[in-house]
């Protein structure tokens, strides 16, 4: 039997939200209502030195001016910090994780790739180390609903990654894989350039002897420079004003067949069309698309 739909969005409280982020946050959107499923969100703001007063209620605003309604209670990683001490306790105490004290610099010697050299140092504990897992040498594959199968060796490629920064700060890769377990999240929707990052979270997902979710990694907005659009460039960030024109440009980056008559139409009148006529094999396979190439 097929689990029921659940799917998530799930911003940084590092900026406003802009272009980039509607377009995202529209395709999980759709993706969940077109299957009758929830759509969750989720705030991730594990980096408290990246947070920026207020971001959060503006991000809420502007998914509100949207129509973009979630179900159920927010949750903040900031919150959920047990939750993530406690498991990578339980690796480091099972012998599949480990105590790092390798300076950046020293990382950078050796480029992508970390030779190992804390895994067989025994080192304890301490504040300023980081927490590195052990990964294998078998290759991993994600097999994304439009993206072609991606494969990685993480022995190879990336070799034992971080799961706690030296900061204390832990990683993206960890809180992502727990928190779509603990939410039960099935779909992942969400930007093409989280799609190299995959294959890690698969790795977490077999240790934790979980079923890995459907991926959907849609293409990025770049600018006309061939930046992405984010926060740290400062990107425009929505408008409420504008929301309907700007919905009506989401809906084309996402390649829908949109009907000319819906142009004017308010945010409710576009997603009650979009919803039941969400169509993701439309999107294009391009990790990317130039801003300046957009329909409409």
């Amino acid at each position: 039997m097929t689990s029921p739909y659940i799917g998530r969005f799930a911003p940084t409280p590092s900026g406003l939200l802009h272009f980039g982020s509607l377009v995202a946050a529209l395709a999980s959107y759709l993706d969940a209502r077109h299957a009758g499923g929830q759509w969750l969100l989720r705030i991730e703001d594990l980096d408290q030195t990246r947070s920026q007063p207020d971001a959060e209620r503006q991000i809420l605003q502007a998914l509100e001016d949207f129509g973009l309604e979630h179900d159920g209670e927010i949750v903040r990683q900031s919150e959920r910090l047990d939750l993530y001490r406690a498991q990578t306790e339980r690796w480091l105490a099972q012998g599949l994780a480990y105590y790092c004290d390798c300076p950046r610099r020293t990382l950078l010697q050796h480029g992508p790739v970390y030779p190992g050299t804390c895994s067989t140092r025994q080192l304890s504990p301490a504040a300023d180390h980081a927490v590195r897992l052990r990964v294998n040498d078998t290759p991993i594959t994600c097999v994304d609903r439009l993206q072609l199968p991606l494969t990685q060796n993480l022995a190879h490629e990336l070799g034992d990654f971080i799961v706690r920064r030296r900061d204390g700060v832990y990683a993206y890769q960890l809180a992502v894989v727990l928190d779509d377990i603990q939410q039960g999240i099935t779909d992942v929707v969400r930007g093409a350039d989280l799609l190299d990052s995959t294959p890690r979270q698969m790795w977490l997902y077999h240790l934790l002897n979980q079923s890995v979710p459907r991926y959907l990694h849609v293409p990025l907005i770049m600018r006309e420079d061939g930046e992405k659009l984010s926060k740290r460039l400062a990107s425009e960030p929505l408008q409420a004003a504008q929301a309907p024109q700007t919905m009506w440009r989401a809906l084309r980056a996402l390649a829908q067949p949109v009907p000319e008559e819906l142009r004017g139409a308010s945010v409710q009148q576009q997603l009650a069309w979009a919803t039941p006529h969400w169509q993701p094999q439309r999107l294009p396979s391009a990790l990317q698309i130039m801003q300046h190439s957009l329909p409409g």
